[in-house]
């Protein structure tokens, strides 16, 4: 999943952090795969010998992430020595806290380039090394080693984070690891219907990652999560909401290869809405999907990417970010790259999320010349 170097320096610096019995604070990302990652770390601290009571979690707000200064303020507070940054994407950014004496490692899987981390951490990213490891199986690959309990009690762990990235119908092949037995133990049924449960709280309105974590954290085993009531409610909630906005007409670009659907809701179902959406839209042109919402932070517009099913055998690939940065450069105002917020673009190639101001994102539908086209 990385290299070999980038695995052992992880490690010492995992092992360092337990040795110097320091106030430690993990950041995971809000969904499956940045949740699973962050509890197979705090499982490895601990059957090591960090004491519970030096770990803290911090979970950034309602369409956040570690880099607005309110974040950094928040994950300051927490007074941390050792800080472990998990899937929240990748970006040149200052260090994660002004404190010269932090030590940071960002363990992720977005694609990032040598500077795209906060200034002074230490990182191992998975993105350079196809076929891409989600965060949570380069965390569990990387703690694996270090204890012999990790691997019965992280296992799926792994593999529910992976299913949350990767697709539910993933399959376990090398060079991936074998986790045949783990499906059996746990069965891939249970497996995909905690991660559907996991990721419920983040896309409520209320935005209870904490109750996902917790939740989380306690189980022992997916069939724990089946009966959460709090992951039952929030899901339920969610799935109300998908039905409500799923069915808006999409609208297509003029040159066919990208369609664009439009809704507003206070929930995170953009995502979901994009998914749904790329397996069903089949036109002779299309490459790619886009769900903007326009109701999930004020003054915003948050959108996902999907490559559409139909486009996924193209060759070369469908390529999200480079179509988004294609499209921004093609506006006749110069000025607007520089004017989108800094997590435009951003993601994988083959599944992309942004949040823009409502101003940029109407030029880049101009750009796009949505709904010149029928289908």
């Amino acid at each position: 999943p990385a290299s070999k170097d980038d695995i052992e320096e992880a490690q010492r610096f995992i092992h360092d952090c337990v040795a110097a019995r320091k106030p430690t604070l993990i950041v995971p990302d809000k969904d499956a795969d940045g949740l699973a990652s962050g509890v197979i770390l705090q499982w490895t601290l601990v059957l090591l010998g960090l004491t519970e009571h030096l770990i803290t979690v911090h979970l950034v707000q309602k369409g956040a992430n570690i880099h607005p200064d309110s974040e950094r303020a928040a994950i300051a507070r927490c007074s941390p020595s050792y800080i472990f940054v998990l899937d929240q994407g990748s970006r040149h950014a200052p260090p994660v806290i002004d404190d010269p004496a932090h030590k940071a490692l960002v363990i992720d899987h977005h694609q990032a380039e040598t500077e795209d981390f906060p200034a002074g951490s230490q990182h191992i990213t998975a993105c350079h090394s196809p076929p891409v490891a989600t965060t949570s199986l380069l965390t569990y690959l990387v703690c694996r080693d270090l204890h012999a309990d990790i691997s019965t009690k992280c296992d799926w762990l792994a593999v529910m984070g992976t299913h949350g990235d990767l697709d539910n119908s993933f399959k376990w092949e090398s060079p991936f690891p074998d986790m045949a037995t783990t499906l059996k133990q746990h069965t891939r049924k249970r497996l995909n219907d905690a991660v559907s449960l996991i990721n419920a709280p983040r896309r409520t309105a209320a935005y209870d990652v904490a109750g996902a974590w917790k939740a989380l954290l306690d189980a022992s085993s997916p069939t724990e999560l089946l009966a959460n009531r709090t992951l039952l409610a929030a899901r339920a909630e969610v799935n109300a909401e998908v039905e409500r906005c799923t069915h808006v007409a999409p609208k297509f670009s003029a040159d066919g290869r990208v369609a664009v659907l439009r809704i507003r809701s206070a929930a995170q179902v953009h995502p979901v809405i994009a998914t749904r959406w790329a397996g069903h839209l089949a036109p002779a042109k299309l490459e790619i999907v886009l769900v903007a919402n326009e109701g999930y932070l004020p003054g915003m517009v948050n959108f996902s990417f999907r490559v559409a099913r139909c486009a996924k055998a193209k060759e070369p690939a469908v390529d999200i970010i480079g179509v988004l940065e294609e499209v921004a450069n093609r506006t006749a105002d110069p000025s607007l790259r520089e004017r989108l917020v800094q997590s435009f673009a951003r993601g994988h190639k083959q599944a992309s999320g942004s949040v823009v101001p409502k101003d940029e994102f109407e030029e880049l539908m101009a750009v796009l010349d949505v709904g010149s086209r029928m289908s």
